[in-house]
């Protein structure tokens, strides 16, 4: 690629050519040009007149982390010693690394930067990094409105993940914190949306192939922008831009700012998070250096002045006053719209830092005619399209809803489009479809889509360069449907897939995965008479005996046939009627858990409590009831003595958790209430 086209830097059509007049090398532009002045970091990326604001979050995003900036930026290179006027880059494209080599000629307007630059006049690190990125997709034109996902791929070879903070999950705090501690980059931004004018679908495409924006009441503006540029249809013909094409992420109405301070569709880099007793913050910054929050935790706000004089310099002192800010947690998520990040890959981390998921990677393409079959909306080419196994064995380790799976991140990248724009490409509105399978090597032919439902698929189709969904699925055999939206569409892709992995096993664990293969035989899969020959003989070892200390075990030999059926009814995720090994060891954590539970009210070590207290019992592991439940209880588990064993007890969390867990998966909307025909009922009663 280092000899490979490169339109020369003032091709970049459009507010361009009328503000640079000429290219020079740093000697011509400072007496003293330097590469890399005390280290490379966030201060060195200021915006210029190209609309790349998302290329410059990312590239902020990449200074947090040394080791994957100079990756993509090797450090061995200078304006003096063994100086030939090229530096070279390094960029992840489409499952491999390359070198990306460029002269130190620069655009610039009156001898200075027109595009990014460092706030220092004689550092050009960025300025070099910036170009060698424009070669990359051929033009600094092909970078004007992007994704800031894009560029985190390119620089990392990572995994990207979408959150829409309107819909995101519980825990996101935790996610971008365990994120941040493994080094992935996040970026984040603020959507521009108008209504949409069916009229100008057509002005702009001037059919509704895929539309993207018919699926939709709203659409963005950029969006409609950068499908003018491509088409070459003037934009002051468009009402709805209202701007120039050629100011797409410059000072203009199309980044409009809200009252607080905020630009709209501007990207920002998630520099940090913070946490203290009072308030949660997240540390954001805005490539421009200027235009930041005004709202509460902003610069000279009064809410400082309620944390500890040492908290308040420890957390001033990491911004940079002209680029970087702090926010809470809950005003990021009620102002932003969009969180982007990206996952590094074990390719990334070069296998010296601890990983729990590994990637997989292929590439194919769609051809008119032969694979290029479109989505399930078009029943006679999609079983045409490319197709893609999968095997799924391990489940994850302590999964937080309780449902034994496997997790998956799906990602589907097109190839080459940006660097094609300037010739009217634009990227194809793409998505993919899983659906379970067993034993089937051939291609799958048309009959089994007509007649199978999908498994699951990502939410929408769309025009963006990567589609990513995270999923969780049963252990089995898949197939993956990478397609386009309409068919006969010709285009090259990647798909990549991410699967999580166990945690190692612990000591305990190897010795019961032992006894429990000695027992499963050939087929992996023990049945409720082989569950009970397993808990006997890992509760006569004295590893296992259920206890937490010596002094106080649970003399327990095993649990009855009745039990076990329950403890099967309750994991067996795949119907089958029977555990494998890893629902075995989450059934295993489950009852130690229970057991906890257990000794704290068998006082008098009889390994039995009363019916009374199985009430503070039930409620400690979670389970809220009714008076009428607890009198259920009381009648069905406990003996004439009005005591309820060890082998009762689990019983009936085995059951309990196992009746919440089914209406649970039932009650679809969430609102506490759930209908059954008479099958589903019987189904789930005698099931159980």
């Amino acid at each position: 690629l280092s000899q490979g086209n490169f339109s020369h830097p003032l091709s970049v059509s459009g507010s361009c050519p009328h503000i640079m007049n000429q290219v020079r090398c740093g000697f011509e532009i400072c007496e003293n040009p330097q590469f890399i002045i005390d280290g490379a970091n966030r201060t060195d990326i200021c915006q210029g007149e190209l609309g790349d604001c998302w290329l410059l979050a990312a590239i902020a995003c990449l200074t947090v982390n040394e080791k994957l900036l100079y990756r993509v930026i090797p450090p061995d290179q200078s304006f003096t010693e063994n100086y030939a006027g090229i530096f070279h880059f390094q960029f992840w494209r489409y499952g491999e690394w390359i070198d990306v080599v460029v002269d130190d000629r620069i655009p610039t307007c009156n001898n200075k930067l027109v595009f990014t630059k460092s706030f220092r006049n004689n550092e050009f690190w960025s300025a070099l990094l910036e170009k060698a990125y424009a070669k990359l997709h051929g033009s600094y034109e092909a970078l004007k409105g992007g994704n800031t996902l894009e560029a985190m791929e390119d620089f990392t070879g990572g995994v990207t993940e979408f959150f829409e903070l309107s819909e995101a999950p519980k825990d996101l705090y935790s996610i971008m914190r365990k994120a941040l501690q493994r080094g992935s980059l996040m970026g984040c931004s603020i959507d521009r949306k108008t209504k949409y004018l069916k009229s100008f679908s057509f002005l702009i495409s001037g059919n509704l192939d895929c539309n993207h924006e018919v699926q939709n009441k709203y659409i963005d503006k950029e969006y409609l922008l950068v499908r003018c540029i491509a088409l070459k249809i003037q934009p002051e013909l468009c009402s709805m831009c209202a701007v120039s094409a050629f100011q797409v992420f410059s000072a203009s109405e199309l980044e409009s700012r809200t009252d607080l301070g905020l630009v709209r569709g501007h990207a920002y880099s998630i520099i940090g998070l913070e946490e203290n007793t009072k308030v949660r913050l997240i540390r954001l910054r805005n490539p421009w250096g200027f235009v930041l929050w005004k709202g509460p935790w902003s610069v000279n706000s009064k809410e400082w002045s309620t944390i500890s004089t040492a908290d308040r310099e420890n957390l001033k002192k990491q911004t940079i006053e002209t680029s970087e800010f702090w926010m809470s947690f809950d005003d990021f998520k009620r102002n932003f719209t969009k969180l982007e990040m990206c996952n590094l890959t074990p390719d990334t981390l070069q296998c010296d830092e601890r990983h729990s998921w590994t990637v997989s990677v292929n590439e194919g393409r769609w051809v008119r005619g032969s694979s290029a079959g479109g989505c399930r909306n078009f029943p006679e080419t999609f079983w045409t399209n490319p197709q893609y196994r999968l095997k799924l064995y391990e489940e994850d380790d302590d999964p937080e809803d309780g449902n034994m799976a496997c997790t998956l991140v799906v990602a589907l990248m097109q190839k080459g489009r940006r660097m094609q724009r300037h010739q009217g490409a634009r990227f194809l509105t793409i998505g993919f479809s899983i659906y379970q399978m067993c034993g089937q090597n051939q291609h799958l032919q048309k009959d089994f889509f007509l007649y199978t439902a999908s498994k699951a698929k990502c939410k929408t189709y769309i025009n963006l360069r990567e589609v990513t969904e995270r999923f969780r699925l049963p252990p089995g055999e898949y197939v993956i449907i990478p397609t386009t939206f309409q068919p006969h569409q010709e285009g090259e892709f990647i798909l990549r897939r991410k699967l999580l992995e166990p945690e190692e096993e612990t000591e305990e664990e190897k010795q019961f995965r032992a006894i429990y293969e000695q027992i499963a035989g050939e087929d992996m899969q023990i049945c409720a008479n082989e569950l009970m020959k397993v808990m006997k003989n890992v509760l006569a070892k004295r590893e296992y005996t259920l206890s937490v200390s010596t002094d106080s075990e649970i003399k327990a030999e095993g649990f009855s046939l009745e039990t076990c059926r329950s403890m099967i009814a309750l994991m067996d995720t795949d119907g089958t009627g029977k555990l494998n090994l890893q629902e075995f060891k989450h059934l295993w954590r489950k009852i130690k858990a229970w057991q906890l539970i257990f000794k704290r009210y068998d006082k008098d070590k009889t390994c039995s409590i009363s019916s009374f207290e199985m009430r503070n019992a039930v409620n400690d592991a979670g389970f809220h009831l009714n008076n009428q439940l607890y009198d259920i209880i009381a009648m069905r588990y406990a003996d004439e003595h009005l005591n309820i064993n060890f082998d009762s007890y689990i019983c009936c969390f085995v059951r309990l958790e196992g009746m919440f867990r089914a209406f649970n998966a039932f009650d679809k909307d969430g609102d506490g209430i759930i209908k059954l025909n008479v099958l589903e009922w019987l189904q789930l009663t005698m099931y159980s």
